[in-house]
């Protein structure tokens, strides 16, 4: 009986968490899947941005809702853009990010291998939300991503999981961590603190050599508790931004991030630096 429970509270859970993202602040806006310039199969990298962009969004989203501001910014700005949803299990194909880690992190490998061989790019950039920071995060450690990623950035980070107000705690302390598996959302017993896939990532270090990394966080984000957990160690490679530190009057959360100008600004400026960052005040972002 406390399995069934727990699973129909999965259910609720997984619900509200997809519904947060298609009712969050300014999503009304932007709820089109964005069409032009992504996904274009055809599309042939300029001189000026030869990494494609794989975009990777997080638990609960789909990639056309997630990235459905950023994706046409970042294509408008002369980059080919692709993106996938993944990690669908029995919920449907519009809530994704749900599969184990491990295996969203395979299918993140042969995408990008998908995007390399079409495009004929010797390397990718990754920009990422949320678990889409995560899952990249594991391919390049230990999938060999190293080798074909120049650029990783990912905003809403979550590297260390989070205890989302005590209740990843109360899952482990009653036992729930098998029932959230047997539910098929590997993903969500993955993301407690102390977790294998966790303890397997942060083992001699989230990053590896090669690749730039920029982590941007914001003090603000209740969804990844703490949100210190998106802060990546020291090294030469590596870049944190603290949302509230670049752009003062932002008080963008987690699910707010993706649909925010400023952070738009600031994977602008991540993926080629002669891009101005250019911050507007919260009251204007329109959230």
């Amino acid at each position: 009986m406390k399995t069934k429970h727990v699973a129909t509270a999965l259910t609720i859970w997984l619900t509200l968490v997809a519904a947060a993202v298609t009712l969050a602040p300014g999503a009304a806006q932007a709820a089109a899947a964005p069409t032009s310039g992504i996904n274009d199969w055809s599309c042939t990298p300029s001189a000026e941005h030869p990494e494609p962009v794989v975009l990777v969004h997080g638990m609960g989203a789909n990639a056309p809702l997630n990235f459905a501001t950023l994706a046409p910014a970042i294509a408008a700005d002369g980059h080919c853009v692709f993106m996938q949803t993944y990690g669908t299990i029995w919920l449907g194909p519009l809530i994704g990010g749900l599969d184990s880690m491990r295996t969203s992190a395979a299918g993140l490998d042969a995408f990008v291998e998908r995007v390399r061989s079409t495009t004929g790019a010797a390397k990718v950039d990754i920009v990422g939300h949320s678990e889409g920071t995560t899952v990249p995060a594991y391919y390049l450690k230990f999938l060999g991503g190293d080798a074909v990623v120049r650029k990783f950035i990912g905003f809403g980070s979550n590297f260390a999981g989070t205890s989302l107000h005590g209740l990843s705690r109360l899952a482990q302390h009653f036992g729930f961590d098998e029932v959230l598996r047997s539910a098929g959302c590997g993903a969500c017993q993955e993301f407690l603190p102390g977790s294998q896939f966790l303890t397997d990532l942060n083992d001699g270090g989230v990053t590896v050599p090669g690749p730039q990394y920029t982590s941007i966080i914001s003090k603000y984000d209740t969804v990844v508790v703490p949100y210190t957990s998106g802060r990546l160690a020291p090294a030469p490679n590596v870049k944190n931004i603290l949302l509230q530190d670049a752009c003062g009057l932002d008080f963008s959360g987690h699910v707010g991030m993706a649909v925010d100008p400023n952070i738009a600004s600031l994977v602008l400026h991540e993926l080629d630096p002669s891009n101005r960052v250019r911050c507007l005040p919260y009251w204007a972002l329109g959230l």
